[in-house]
């Protein structure tokens, strides 16, 4: 028999996540007009007249309406997403930029009485947008408790053992969070006796228990880490995870990287799986990724300029022998140097021994005292908006190293040279997963493939809001 889906997971929490969503998705567009009508906000944009509460009720109601269905519409209530919270965030980003076009289009196609202002929709989108990821960030984490986490994971289960399924079994064990819990392994023919190290999962069986093992261990899904069986054992296996009601996924081993852009297409009569052009290089993607960096760098200069004045007179007061900026190549998109400009935050002839370090240590002498705080908090990187606006950089990708160590480490991290498919980003999304500075190599490189496999506007906003939530980084010293 299947397992029964535990009503948590499937039932109840989306129903409170959906009650709780439409509470504040209400509060937020409310919050919204008091912001345009009520503070010197008023001030802007066209005067609309008898723009009282109560005229504005119906149309904060219908707001609040289309905003939740395009929740739906985007699998915001989706169980699978109540463990994956920037996944959910995506969905809640998506959903509202949707809502603006079309609230906005609805409300001048019907002609509302009072007229629905402009700037009251915008603000009541970034309202709407900030409390329901504030609550679904709470909600996140009262559900990853120890004692309720495990209602809503998926049991899961592996199909063979090799680096494939050691690399999987070590991301779902390294996040006790994780939306799948792995149960174990199933041994297959030709896996080594000798499983490996201590923090192997457990050996479940065999391929021929496989039934017996789905019913026992009540699993939800399995894992197939090899496609090496004769296939004959490969439609078995599928036929016994159907008639179980368990899903079944295949970890394609053969692709390490860009998986999203595999497409299936034939030659002749063959069918060839193959990686097409991925999203984040086509022409319109690239005009709309542009437009995007253009607004937010020059937003971002005006707002940085009273803080860079400030650190520059603290840089000067500190360190009066160096110039207050510090300029350095880097390796940014098709392999090209650029010159990044950042707040100088050492001595001025730290330079001259920046080679020797990937990353610099906490402890590093040549910091100066208020480099040290701007490092901590990133102030040190206000002046790249200035590479964003000539076009060497962008706001999000991954983040550009120095020739010396791009030669290096692309010789010891298999897939690093294809990051540089991307424009460098100011933040990215390693970045936003803690993943810098003296950090794991390894699991940055995979970030910044996953970005450029996945990109897409959404991401690029949610990364963004993620960075400025997030400002203060534990791992840039």
């Amino acid at each position: 028999m299947p397992r029964a889906a535990h009503p948590l997971r499937e039932t109840v929490l989306p129903l409170i996540l959906l009650g709780g969503d439409t509470v504040l998705t209400f509060a937020g567009l409310c919050a919204g007009y008091g912001l345009r009508y009520h503070t010197p906000l008023s001030r802007w944009g066209i005067d609309v007249p008898d723009a009282t509460l109560a005229g504005y009720l119906s149309l904060l109601s219908l707001g609040a309406a289309m905003l939740i269905a395009a929740f739906v519409h985007f699998g915001l209530y989706d169980p699978r997403l109540l463990l994956r919270r920037y996944q959910s965030l995506n969905a809640i980003l998506k959903g509202a930029a949707f809502w603006l076009v079309t609230y906005l289009g609805v409300s001048l196609v019907l002609k509302f009485d009072p007229p629905i202002s402009r700037l009251f929709v915008v603000i009541a989108f970034v309202c709407v947008v900030g409390l329901l990821y504030a609550w679904r960030l709470l909600v996140y984490r009262l559900i990853t408790r120890p004692g309720t986490v495990g209602k809503l994971q998926r049991q899961a289960v592996l199909l063979g053992w090799n680096p494939d399924a050691r690399a999987l079994a070590a991301d779902l064990r390294q996040d006790p969070a994780h939306p799948f819990k792995l149960v174990g392994f199933v041994r297959l023919p030709l896996d080594p006796l000798d499983p490996g190290p201590t923090e192997t999962p457990r050996e479940l069986g065999r391929l021929e228990d496989l039934a017996n093992i789905l019913a026992r261990e009540t699993i939800d899904v399995v894992f197939i880490t090899r496609l090496d069986l004769p296939r004959i054992e490969l439609q078995r296996l599928v036929e016994t995870c159907e008639r179980a009601y368990v899903d079944w996924k295949i970890v394609p081993g053969a692709f390490d990287i860009f998986l999203s852009g595999l497409h299936l297409q034939t030659i002749g009569r063959v069918p060839v799986l193959g990686v097409e052009e991925l999203a984040i290089r086509r022409l319109f993607n690239r005009g709309v990724k542009r437009l995007i960096d253009l607004a937010g760098a020059l937003v971002g200069l005006v707002l940085s300029a009273p803080v860079i004045a400030v650190l520059a007179v603290l840089i000067k007061r500190e360190s009066p022998g160096g110039g207050v900026f510090f300029r350095q190549v880097r390796v940014g998109t098709g392999h090209q140097p650029i010159t990044m400009w950042k707040l100088r935050s050492m001595a001025p002839d730290a330079n001259a021994s920046d080679d020797a370090r990937q990353s610099t240590a906490r402890t590093d002498a040549r910091l100066l005292r208020i480099g040290a705080f701007m490092r901590r908090w990133n102030l040190d990187e206000l002046p790249q908006f200035w590479n964003v606006l000539g076009g060497e950089m962008s706001l999000v990708g991954p983040r550009p190293e120095r020739p010396f160590h791009v030669d290096r480490i692309a010789g010891e991290i298999p897939h690093y040279l294809p990051r540089h498919i991307a424009k460098p980003g100011m933040t990215g999304w390693a970045q936003v997963n803690g993943l810098r500075g003296d950090s794991d190599l390894g699991a940055r490189v995979q970030h910044d493939i996953f970005y450029i496999e996945k990109w897409s506007v959404w991401l690029d906003l949610q990364i963004i809001l993620l960075t400025l939530v997030r400002w203060r980084d534990r791992n840039a010293y």
